[in-house]
């Protein structure tokens, strides 16, 4: 089990963390009720999760239940020219989880194209012909083990079970997983901000409050889209983070991905076409802690191969863009 490590947050912190993870457009009242404060000691840790952690809250398209393809790309750049690329890349509403890696001449990214002529656009127009892009390999994810609607805080055990349950939000029963033209500005107006009131909503859809419940209650239920929350895992006491490479042995790959899934350390894991079988996001503390991962838990681990190791220098975009201050 994890442990949080921290000279400024605290566990009713991670709670919060924790219980908007479970439902992160749960009222300050309800998530108060269940952790047992008062609503304006959640709504002043919120803030202060916000200013200082990073904390955002936004509804996402989930690509896996639409059945989107979903692409890796490690970008490798001539040098100085790697920040502005990933600038470029991050303002894209196609692509999350960019970071510089390998010395800041590589970049990682995920994109998640919306149409065919987005995917040939950014993969074959736009970035072979940019003259600083020096190598592009785009990785198809086939299938996801770890990560998505799944967040990393559960690995903590910071809420209870019923505490967990209590949090859970009312829907209805799910319908087909699939969106509709007239969801766009819904989905674009949840997607700058996951908390949205529905006052807030009906100004940006024309719709009215109960439609615009009913039809988000209804998106959610299916899983065409989630509520998800990025923040700064350096708050919590791990802030190194490191992609992971990892080629298995063919009839491995499915056991592997899923031991993964259970490892504390994994926040992502994927399998993937091209030269790894499966990629994968691993948060620890510091470089000792990784070294200790990779030579122990999954240096153990039956049907592993080879690991390709390449640690995060710095976050451009996690899901959200946020322009530079």
């Amino acid at each position: 089990m994890l442990r949080m490590e921290s000279d400024t947050f605290d566990l009713l912190d991670l709670q919060l963390l924790s219980a908007l993870e479970v439902d992160g457009r749960a009222s300050f009242s309800r998530i108060a009720a269940v952790l047992g404060v008062s609503d304006r000691t959640i709504a002043r840790r919120y803030r202060r999760l916000c200013d200082e952690g990073g904390l955002r809250v936004v509804v996402l398209r989930d690509a896996v239940r639409l059945g989107q393809d979903q692409w890796m790309l490690r970008l490798r750049c001539a040098p100085d020219s790697a920040t502005v690329i990933a600038d470029a890349l991050a303002r894209r509403p196609d692509t999350h989880w960019i970071g510089l890696v390998s010395g800041g001449t590589e970049i990682a990214c995920i994109t998640r194209p919306r149409s065919p002529g987005d995917r040939d656009d950014l993969l074959l127009g736009k970035l072979p012909r940019t003259p600083s892009v020096v190598e592009v390999r785009a990785l198809q994810l086939l299938h996801r083990f770890y990560g998505g609607p799944v967040g990393w805080l559960p690995k903590f055990r910071a809420l209870s079970d019923e505490q967990i349950a209590a949090l859970r939000p009312d829907l209805p029963e799910p319908g087909p997983a699939r969106l509709e033209p007239g969801d766009a500005p819904l989905l674009a107006a949840l997607e700058r901000d996951g908390r949205a009131t529905y006052p807030e909503l009906q100004r940006a859809t024309g719709r009215s409050e109960s439609a615009v419940k009913r039809r988000l209650s209804a998106l959610i239920a299916s899983g065409a889209v989630y509520v998800d929350i990025e923040y700064d895992t350096g708050i919590l006491g791990y802030p190194k983070s490191a992609i992971l490479w990892i080629t298995t042995a063919p009839g491995a790959l499915d056991s592997v991905g899923r031991t993964l899934a259970t490892h504390d350390e994994i926040v992502f894991a994927s399998a993937t076409a091209g030269p790894s079988h499966l990629v994968v996001t691993a948060v620890v503390r510091d470089t000792a802690a990784l070294y200790a991962y990779l030579s122990g838990p999954l240096g153990r681990l039956d049907g592993v191969q080879h690991v390709e190791t390449t640690p995060f220098l710095r976050r451009v975009k996690q899901l959200t863009y946020r322009p530079a201050r």
